[in-house]
């Protein structure tokens, strides 16, 4: 894991929760001017000052973490504005800009397990902090199928970053990569956990596993389904989905030479460069959680 996830602060929250430790949770709300963070960023204080997430490079955290302890001795949920027009002159952001930070002295043990829960089991979760709600969305899936380096190194840099990662590819001469789960046929997908957080790549450089696996994996639910390969392979990919009888939404949906740096050329660069759309993309799906909770909680 690189760095703290959206997610992280509620867990450590809940851990101090069970460990009879209690604790803060602090959430950025609003911002004047610039901020190196989005609103719903979240930190966690616990009282034995363990501590994640921030709000900067590391310029208020120490203020943040001694107003959290601050909080949780009185007991009571406070407003506090760090940068333009603060109360702290000799507190500044870098970006020259000013945050509303909610601080929410030990959250309501039962909801934020419930959350956390409900995260788990890849659905959204909503908690009301007084009068802000925060939305947490189940975090970035990728089901990738393909051979080669192509796939692993999509695969490795993927994990690396902290995504869920289910990876398959076709037996060669018995031997499957770490961590990956074989392709046994040409016709049918493995049994795949897929919601409308998850990403679907194909990483085939052999057409044949491609042309009858492909249409079964854009029935699936996801935010983003994409397939390596050049302009030309592309446009004889959909060729060959509209002779197969896909619905046309279903194949306007696919994406081509995919990524986010033109023309990529060795296994390492194309995978960053389709991990940056993907993450570019599951950022704007996660902004729209809140479409899908069913419910609302209150801390």
């Amino acid at each position: 894991m690189i760095a703290a996830r959206p997610v992280d602060a509620l867990s450590l929250i809940d851990r101090g929760a069970r460990e009879g430790v209690p604790g803060v949770l602090v959430t950025l709300i609003a911002i004047e001017g610039s901020s190196s963070r989005s609103i719903g960023t979240q930190m966690a204080v616990l009282a034995d000052g363990r501590q994640v997430g921030s709000f900067s490079g590391g310029c208020i955290e120490r203020a943040i973490a001694t107003e959290a302890l601050e909080v949780l001795a009185s007991g009571q949920p406070r407003t506090v504005r760090y940068g333009v027009g603060s109360p702290y002159i000799d507190v500044r952001l870098p970006c020259g800009g000013g945050i509303d930070l909610l601080f929410t002295p030990q959250p309501n043990r039962a909801l934020v397990t419930e959350a956390l829960a409900r995260l788990a089991r890849r659905t959204p979760a909503q908690l009301q902090l007084g009068t802000y709600v925060q939305t947490y969305a189940p975090a970035l899936r990728l089901i990738a199928l393909g051979h080669g380096e192509d796939l692993m190194a999509l695969v490795r840099l993927a994990r690396g970053y902290g995504v869920d990662v289910t990876a398959f590819a076709p037996m060669q001469n018995g031997v499957l990569d770490e961590g990956v789960l074989p392709l046994i046929t040409r016709t049918h997908l493995p049994l795949i956990d897929s919601d409308p957080w998850s990403a679907i790549v194909f990483a085939f450089h052999d057409r044949d596993w491609e042309e009858t696996l492909l249409p079964h994996a854009l029935a699936l639910p996801a935010f983003y389904y994409g397939a390596v390969g050049s302009r030309r392979t592309h446009h004889a990919r959909i060729e060959r989905l509209q002779s197969a009888g896909v619905a046309p939404h279903r194949i306007d949906a696919l994406r081509g030479s995919i990524g986010l740096i033109p023309g990529a050329r060795n296994p390492a660069t194309l995978a960053l460069s389709i991990l940056a759309e993907l993450v570019q993309d599951y950022e704007a799906c996660a902004g729209q959680a809140a479409w899908h909770a069913e419910s609302t909680q209150n801390v």
